[in-house]
């Protein structure tokens, strides 16, 4: 298991501090180890070794995140802030107080935002300093990351894709230069750059967590979520989101019912044998924990359509909305004008996701929770996706994530665990763990069992 120090990558005055994980920094600055200064600062300094290659920030608040870390160095109540002077990356489609909320796009106004996001005000509340925002692509429509300028990569493997949506705060946390960092997931895009850069990612269930994100959050299918190194880093940060302390527990779950479901959701695709290993090995993971696991494929019936739909739907809302709709990528204009005309058919109807909640709720009548792979292979390679036709775009992120979205679709949480490493690319695969509303919880305390019979490596070499 990698371990980064804080002299590692820092001036050798500074204290031998474990800052890999948000939980070791809290501690250390709680007690006194470490300032909330030089833990930020630690923090940056890596950002500037490491981000060059990987273009996981759209931008660094060097002078801001300095000025903030003094400030919680000042609060009275340091000793019991959950996140006492932890750095952050916040993913740059929620407002940060100063900041410019692009989105990944240019077609947006340049005046910055005027308050925080509910999700940030949290963040702040329990100590942690926003050091950075993340990379997106435009709308965070897209499974890799990429716009003019910037290609943002695996720090496993830089010729592949750090994923999407959230593919900047993956890769900057899979890199080291954060501990923890903010993502939020509207088709996988929390669990996909999870998947792609070797770490934790979590999608909470439907009003677990603030979201307000893009119009009417997507229409229910967007929740701001979590990546981080470790499952208790993970169940830290969630409980500081949701206001909910008891979710950072990790005791022991009682005996679960498990289900094994690695088939593909559709008969055109192809999972790679390497990434139904990686379901298969959390399966035998928690069948060792005493966990029951049953092998029952998932009903898939209705989803691809109704997801189609929604896809197309959200993007033409948000469109609207936006004071430079000429400044839109042609991938995402082409989106857009299909988007359009679904809205104007009707053809998307909530009747579509009734059916397939029903089906899914028969099916956790069997079951607590279900593991799948997180992806079908490894992500595309990393290049620029923005320039390629619509098309093309679409096929990529369809062939190698074709898992994530149902989750979405019905609103319920979903978690990827990092399994290994892929025998070609060498880059992470991981597994799939989903539940029914309000199974957070358990999801978190079954993924630390695992994570302790399979720790990974937390940060790519």
């Amino acid at each position: 298991m990698a371990h980064t120090t804080a002299d590692s990558d820092t001036p050798s005055d500074r204290p031998s501090v474990d800052l890999t994980t948000a939980t070791g920094t809290a501690t250390a600055v709680q007690n006194g180890s470490i300032s909330p200064e030089d833990a930020v600062g630690a923090a940056l300094d890596r950002i500037r070794a490491r981000d060059r290659k990987l273009n996981a920030f759209s931008l660094v608040r060097e002078e801001a995140a300095r000025t903030e870390a003094r400030a919680v160095a000042e609060r009275p109540d340091l000793d019991m802030l959950p996140l006492a002077g932890v750095p952050v990356a916040v993913k740059n489609n929620i407002d940060v107080t100063g900041e410019v909320t692009r989105g990944g796009s240019l077609s947006g106004a340049d005046a910055p935002a005027p308050d925080d996001h509910p999700v940030v005000r949290r963040l702040r509340a329990a100590g942690a300093v926003i050091v950075g925002l993340t990379t997106v692509p435009e709308f965070a429509l897209w499974g890799t990351t990429d716009g003019p300028g910037s290609i943002t990569r695996s720090p496993w493997n830089t010729r592949y894709s750090a994923g999407g949506s959230s593919g900047g705060a993956g890769a900057a946390v899979g890199a080291g230069m954060v501990p923890i960092a903010h993502g939020n997931d509207g088709l996988g895009s929390v669990r996909i750059p999870a998947a792609c850069s070797g770490v934790v990612g979590l999608k909470p269930g439907r009003g677990l967590v603030p979201a307000e994100v893009g119009v009417d959050s997507w229409g229910g299918m967007t929740e701001n979520g979590v990546l981080a190194t470790t499952v208790t880093d993970t169940a830290l940060m969630l409980s500081v989101l949701a206001d909910r302390p008891d979710l950072a527990d990790l005791e022991t779950p009682p005996t679960l019912r498990i289900g094994l479901a690695t088939a593909p959701p559709s008969p055109l695709t192809h999972v790679d044998l390497a990434w139904t290993a990686a379901a298969d090995k959390a399966a035998a993971a928690a069948s060792r924990a005493g966990h029951v696991i049953g092998v029952a494929e998932l009903p898939y019936q209705g989803v691809a359509f109704a997801l189609l739909l929604r896809w197309l739907g959200n993007a033409a809302r948000e469109a609207a909305t936006v004071p430079h709709p000429d400044r839109l990528q042609r991938r995402t204009r082409t989106h857009v004008a299909l988007g359009k005309a679904v809205l104007k058919s009707g053809l998307s109807r909530a009747s579509q996701v009734d059916r397939v909640e029903a089906r899914l709720l028969d099916y956790f009548e069997r079951y607590d929770v279900v593991i799948t792979p997180t992806l079908a292979s490894p992500a595309p390679r990393a290049r620029r996706w923005h320039s390629r036709p619509w098309l093309a775009n679409v096929l990529a992120n369809v062939k190698f994530s074709p898992f994530t979205p149902l989750w979405n679709l019905v609103g319920w949480p979903a978690l990827s665990l990092p399994m290994g490493l892929h025998p070609r690319t060498g880059t992470p695969v991981a597994a799939q763990i989903a539940g029914p509303p309000g199974s957070e919880s358990t999801i978190l305390r079954l993924a630390a069992q695992i994570e302790a019979a399979h720790p990974w490596q937390r940060v790519a070499p």
